[in-house]
């Protein structure tokens, strides 16, 4: 769609008139006619008019008929230069008087900027542009997306009645109720297909990921069964699997095992369980409700990489306790603990059928998920092969007997639907604390993954998930599965990706998954006595193989070294230390990258490019010149108290080595500083200040200072400091070029 702002359409001597749209003039009636420096309109002449649609875009404007729907300003110039520019930079630039025989009006597309530069050679220059206006009115109408959680909501439905009102908020709460009313026989056989297909291969995983969290194997199968109908009625992700996952079982196991030895304080370890689930959830919802899921953002997507890849290695050297059948097992996560661990029971501690067992179903597993990333239309065979491999493993050591022969068995698995465990959380006491701490941690790791796997099948479907609404969805999910004997759930990336294969067309695939988890739990559970261990090895094995991204990693390196290093480090904190050390790793190099870049940020000299009044980096075009007498300098940053004093100090070192050049040259010094500040968003007390200190070093040095097109932001805050008084209101200017018109004045002739 297409925005008309505003027209030129009649031209006289020193004269032009402009029609502006009546929402804008709304915007523009408090600067008509009042100097609002630098941008002036002298002598304007304005007319209110009621406020109507624009009429639509034509190449002709009937001035007659459209008269009363547009506000008119008449603004005296000579001459006009007139340029406009899309996000990809300038596509025309031209005298007004050609651009106007062509074109009989203006329409501007979002995302684009118009830019009017009103040149006097009569008296003062003389500044008009209606960009910086249009760009803040813009503004104003895009502010409703950073208001809270249903605030908008709330102020569009103000007119409706009470009922209807409360029917759009529980719509809001429960997306369910919305897509619910299209929702028809042929979604439900796609869903009813791919929640079948990924029940099949949760079972099986949630019996071994709840062995990771150190859990009895029934809390994995809790986990599939609560948590997936909660999110199925609030969360607005259609392909997204809900249950345990291999990471945070392991996180969660291990920061547990910290506080409480899962064995012989199996209570109290169990207990601190549900707290911890509890405070993830809280955690979670209140990111969503307070719109801070920002605070997701400061893991990177490289740390994020290289913690995923480490905690992969570390899930599958902890399975070599099951897969090789060793009974006597470190609890240390680390690479060399875990290593000294099993080569030091080789002659004792390996079962030579157990190993075959693990070594056999993990080829054919393997195989299975080769052949279903081969071949897209055989996904079904990977997503079936755990539980094939369960079946048949099962079945041997039953007829076999194996378990007579040492090879170990899951043995039993408690019978029923989950148990509350409302009075087992703590709610006072030390292992409140405890039980908070690790619930933060787990519920961050918990919600990026869900989060990163919810946009990636959305932007693939080409839907868009709201991102609060899916961090009070998960947050209430494991707020409600903490009461009811569950752990920590989240989204499955290996489960969520065969549900998108399998054709799942709403949330409603969750449901199936967990209602075939509930006859599981009702009536399946003896089924599973006589499972090995080394086949739930083998089955989490495969699995977390798919968490080593090395083209990501390789990808890293290309791009960004410092990305890089903050892959590496989460990684190897993992491997060679433990996963919480790998994730604080993680955090404190993605925290050190942000603070160098807002502390350190970058400043470029500019110079002209041959033939243009353009002023680009002399980096970046070798071809652009310095003017004579100037130096330009650009911030790349907004200016705070943690980088200002930085700033000033390069600035000067640009300016002192730039003199030496000069005088080692022989060629006349500098005496004008132009910073453009187009770059800087913002500016706070410190980078005032900075600059007073900066200006009084530069008149001891007879060099004026400049600055050229600040925003509106920063504006406001130099005038109400009253910086432009301390420089002069005419060393402000709106654009590099007119900066280096006055300074030096040479640069005329030459262009």
């Amino acid at each position: 769609m297409r925005s008309e702002f505003y027209e030129l359409f009649q031209i006289e001597s020193g004269f032009f008139h402009v029609r502006i749209h009546p929402r804008l003039s709304m915007f523009l009636s408090d600067f008509v006619g009042v100097d609002y420096s630098p941008f002036v309109l002298h002598k304007a002449e304005a007319s209110m008019a009621p406020t109507r649609q624009p009429p639509p875009p034509s190449s002709s404007f009937d001035t007659n008929a459209h008269a009363q729907t547009y506000t008119k300003l008449r603004i005296p110039i000579i001459p006009i230069t007139l340029s406009v520019a899309t996000p990809i930079g300038p596509i025309r630039e031209s005298n007004l008087n050609f651009w106007l025989e062509s074109h009989s009006s203006l329409y501007i597309e979002p995302g684009w900027n118009l830019r009017l530069e009103v040149f006097s050679v009569i008296g003062e220059f003389v500044k008009c542009t209606l960009q910086w206006i249009i760009k803040t009115w813009i503004l104003k109408q895009r502010t409703w997306k950073q208001e809270p959680f249903f605030h908008q909501k709330v102020k569009e439905t103000m007119h409706l009645t009470f009922i209807r009102q409360f029917m759009l908020g529980l719509q809001a709460l429960f997306p369910i109720l919305e897509w619910g009313r299209n929702y028809n026989f042929k979604k439900f056989k796609g869903d009813l297909i791919a929640g079948l297909t990924i029940a099949s291969l949760c079972i099986p995983q949630d019996i071994g990921y709840s062995r990771l969290a150190n859990l009895p194997p029934q809390f994995g199968l809790y986990s599939s069964f609560v948590p997936p109908l909660i999110y199925a009625f609030m969360g607005s992700s259609r392909d997204i699997a809900i249950g345990p996952v291999a990471v945070v079982s392991l996180l969660l196991g291990t920061l547990l095992q910290n506080e409480f030895d899962p064995i012989k304080d199996a209570v109290e370890y169990r207990r601190l369980a549900f707290t911890a689930t509890f405070f993830a959830g809280i955690t979670q919802a209140t990111l969503g409700f307070f719109r801070l899921g920002f605070l997701i953002d400061f893991l990177s997507h490289a740390a994020v990489v290289g913690f995923m890849g480490g905690a992969a290695i570390t899930i599958a050297l902890q399975q070599l306790k099951g897969f090789l059948g060793i009974k006597h097992f470190t609890k240390k996560t680390d690479i060399i603990s875990v290593m000294k661990s099993v080569f030091g029971s080789i002659d004792h501690g390996w079962n030579w059928q157990t190993i075959v067992i693990g070594a056999s179903f993990l080829a054919f597993l393997l195989s299975a998920k080769y052949l279903g990333k081969k071949n897209k239309k055989l996904f079904w065979v990977s997503a079936i092969a755990p539980l094939i491999s369960v079946i048949l493993s099962t079945l041997f050591v039953y007829i076999t007997h194996a378990e007579k022969q040492g090879v170990a068995i899951v043995k039993h698995i408690e019978k029923g639907i989950n148990p509350s465990s409302v009075n087992e959380i703590y709610f006072s006491g030390e292992n409140l604390l405890k039980g908070f701490r690790i619930g933060i941690v787990a519920g961050m790791i918990a919600l990026t993954e869900a989060v990163a796997i919810g946009r990636t099948f959305a932007s693939m479907k080409d839907y868009q998930v709201d991102g609060n609404k899916e961090m009070i969805a998960l947050g209430t999910m494991n707020v409600v599965g903490s009461l009811t004997s569950c752990y920590v759930a989240t989204g499955s990336f290996s489960r969520s990706a065969v549900n998108y294969m399998a054709g799942c067309q709403t949330a409603v695939s969750n449901i199936v998954m967990s209602l075939v988890v509930f006859l599981t739990l009702k009536f399946l559970t003896p089924l599973f006595e006589y499972t090995p261990n080394a086949i739930l090895s083998s089955i989490i094995i495969s699995a977390v193989i798919g968490l080593i991204d090395f083209e990501a990693a390789i990808l890293i390196w290309k791009i960004d070294k410092f990305d890089f290093v903050a892959c590496l480090g989460a990684f190897l904190g993992v491997v060679f230390a433990s996963v919480e050390i790998g994730l604080l790793i993680a955090v404190s190099i993605s925290f050190a990258k942000i603070l160098l870049q807002v502390t350190r940020p970058r400043t470029a000299i500019l110079g002209r490019v041959p033939m243009t009044s353009v002023y680009r980096n002399i980096q970046q075009y070798p071809e652009a010149t310095k003017v004579p007498g100037v130096l330009i300098v650009r911030v790349d940053s907004a200016i705070y108290f943690s980088n200002s004093n930085y700033i000033k100090e390069r600035i000067l070192r640009w300016l002192t080595e730039e003199d030496d050049h000069l005088r080692a040259t022989y060629q006349p010094k500098v005496e004008s500083l132009i910073i453009e500040m187009s770059p800087v968003t913002d500016i706070d007390t410190s980078g005032i200040h900075a600059f007073e200190e900066l200006y009084r070093s530069l008149v001891k040095r007879d060099v004026q200072l400049v600055l050229a097109n600040p925003g509106q932001l920063v504006l406001d805050k130099l005038y109400a400091s009253g910086f432009p008084d301390l420089i002069g209101e005419n060393k402000i200017f709106l654009t590099v070029a007119d900066a280096v018109l006055t300074c030096s004045p040479k640069i005329v002739q030459q262009v």
